[in-house]
């Protein structure tokens, strides 16, 4: 029964990430060559996510892992494995940057439109397919997101639209919190103190860009 939980998760996880790829496609201004580039970077983090989602369910849960392996990796992810997953991911843009191995900005016209498209079709499986009633309120927040990412993408540095709408988003979460039961993204429940830091970190992002411009 669990087994089938998860696989059935996981297909819409992926067709999600795949309808956030296509809707990057379609709505992505640059060239072929440039967009081609800009959708491998942003394909090959999103693997390394994933990857790293199983990476932190098997170390939070290694004491399992050593005796039943199978056990741990058939059982869904929590939120911490996630929040693991966030952290090196963050930590894997930095090296990768620092590097020289990757332009920032690349990656990011990538990633934003492919993390809104993803996230609302996910939100409007959940809702229509499996009547979770509790996902209309984060779908919503995610629509007004597309729309001001289609109005607004053209005339913004990827870098300041990426922090404008992970502001608006974590900020829109936070409120949820104290209206819903609980909140969740990809069908992980979001912690208040995660929400307040990814609106603080892209707040100030946000903060510190304009200034830098100006």
């Amino acid at each position: 029964m669990t087994s089938g939980w998860v696989f059935e998760e996981a297909a819409i996880v992926f067709v999600s990430i795949l309808a956030g790829i296509i809707f990057f496609y379609i709505s992505s201004p640059s060239v072929k060559h440039e967009k081609k580039q800009q959708l491998e970077e942003g394909t090959s983090l999103i693997i390394n996510f994933v990857l790293f989602i199983w990476a932190g369910k098997i170390v939070l849960n290694i004491h399992i892992f050593v005796t039943d392996p199978l056990a741990v990796l058939a059982y869904p992810s929590d939120a911490h494995a996630f929040y693991m997953a966030v952290l090196l991911l963050l930590v894997n843009i930095v090296y990768k940057a620092t590097r020289k191995q990757m332009y920032v900005g690349t990656v990011l016209s990538a990633l934003v439109p492919i993390f809104l498209g993803s996230a609302f079709l996910y939100e409007f499986i959940e809702a229509v397919w499996n009547d979770n009633t509790m996902s209309w309120s984060h779908m919503g927040l995610l629509f007004i997101l597309l729309i001001l990412f289609l109005i607004r993408y053209e005339q913004i540095r990827p870098f300041t639209m990426t922090a404008l709408i992970f502001t608006i988003w974590s900020l829109g979460q936070t409120i949820l919190t104290f209206i819903l039961p609980y909140t969740t993204l990809y069908g992980y429940m979001m912690s208040l103190w995660f929400l307040i830091l990814v609106f603080t970190i892209s707040l100030i992002a946000l903060i510190y860009n304009k200034r830098k411009v100006t």
